[in-house]
């Protein structure tokens, strides 16, 4: 069978792009600004673990992406190195991890706007889809200038608080160990958007050279422009900074086209890779055929909207938090399993065994209504593998 294959346009700059505009968004603007409702300054020492444990996982899936440089990340991955039941299990993951945070990008875009309702979020979701149909190099352009906007008013904004609260004003606050580590766990999610430079690996030009460069490049950036609003949101706005995240009062008119700029960003990549891991399952009949297809242009069309319309309904939901705290679970299961099949092509990996323990000892710091729900869709996704799926 001829499987169509997808066009290698994305050299480092744009692999880089791609990386940060999935990071900078929710993670920036929403995530950091709840963790420090819940956690307090615990959240300050959180993002620099966090990125450390992005570190260690980011290096196992630029270490799987550069060789076997096809869509799909970690389903491909685990196909390919362990059995095919980890591999559809790590793609269903995903599936429900990345809907999940399309969905708090979405739904970031009403709480900047000050926009209550479904409309907003539909209509965000919408746009992006049109120009993520439009093909890999526009979203690349639109995404460069997204990126651009958003790190422009995170700096401005961490610029400004520092200047109006000096650091001798700026007491911290005492935490214990089960705050910062579970901050960490919940941030973590904030730093995964590299993975969307692995999942899109069909797209990337000599892969094994450019992916591991582009993690670590867009992780670097990232853990900067965390800490800068961090530190911001902390000076201007006290320890518990920001109802539901959202830093509107803090920064003004210029955080509200940033954040919106941001979450615009992230929602155009998610749904880019959402849709390459439909296209990948689609390949392997995990998932109906149709979603493997591609039109005249070389685009896989119904694995897009199909990506569009599952963030669409979950943003009915409207509860930014339990979307961010769900995407944090299945997100740590994702990566144990990336980590479980670095070790398998290479068990000296130090990076893949420190991944894994990590992934592992953060997943007993999720919430447990979480732990249920995600138990019962990871269910669901099994009994569709053993009644419809084909074993490869």
């Amino acid at each position: 069978m001829t499987v169509e294959r997808l066009e290698r346009e994305l050299g480092l700059g744009g692999a880089v792009v791609t990386g940060l505009g999935s990071i900078i968004g929710t993670g920036a603007f929403v995530a950091i600004g709840l963790a420090a409702r819940r956690w307090g300054d615990a959240v300050l020492w959180a993002i620099p673990l966090a990125a450390l444990v992005a570190v260690f996982n980011g290096m196992s899936s630029a270490f799987l992406a550069g060789r076997f440089p096809v869509a799909g990340g970690t389903y491909e991955y685990g196909y390919q190195t362990l059995n095919p039941w980890l591999g559809f299990s790590a793609g269903w993951l995903f599936l429900l991890a990345k809907t999940a945070s399309a969905a708090t990008a979405a739904l970031g875009v009403a709480l900047y706007l000050d926009r209550e309702g479904p409309l907003v979020p539909l209509v965000a979701v919408g746009l992006v889809t049109a120009m993520v149909i439009a093909g890999i190099r526009r979203s690349a352009l639109l995404n460069a200038t997204l990126v651009l906007v958003s790190s422009g008013a995170i700096v401005w904004f961490a610029t400004s608080a520092y200047l109006e609260t000096p650091l001798a004003n700026w007491p911290v606050t005492s935490f214990g160990g089960n705050a910062l580590l579970g901050a960490v766990a919940f941030l973590f999610v904030g730093y995964t958007g590299y993975g969307r430079i692995a999942t899109l690996g069909e797209e990337v030009r000599d892969p094994e050279k450019i992916i591991p460069r582009a993690v670590v490049i867009t992780l670097g950036v990232a853990a900067l422009l965390y800490l800068a609003i961090a530190l911001g949101g902390r000076r201007a706005g006290g320890p518990f900074w920001g109802a539901d995240g959202d830093i509107t009062s803090l920064g003004g008119p210029v955080v509200v086209i940033g954040a919106v700029a941001a979450m615009l960003g992230v929602l155009l990549n998610l749904i880019l890779g959402l849709s390459r891991v439909w296209l990948a399952m689609g390949r392997r009949r995990d998932m109906p055929k149709a979603l493997a297809s591609l039109d005249r242009r070389g685009q896989p069309m119904l694995a897009i909207t199909t990506s569009a319309v599952l963030v669409g309904v979950v943003t009915l939901l409207g509860d930014i938090s339990l979307a961010w705290s769900f995407s944090a679970m299945t997100v740590l299961l994702y990566y144990g399993v990336t980590n479980l099949a670095a070790i398998r092509l290479d068990r000296r990996r130090i990076t893949a065994w420190s991944g894994l323990a990590s992934c592992l000892f953060l997943s007993l710091f999720v919430s447990l209504e979480v732990w249920v729900v995600g138990a019962g869709l990871i269910a669901v996704g099994l009994i569709w593998k053993t009644g419809h799926g084909r074993v490869a």
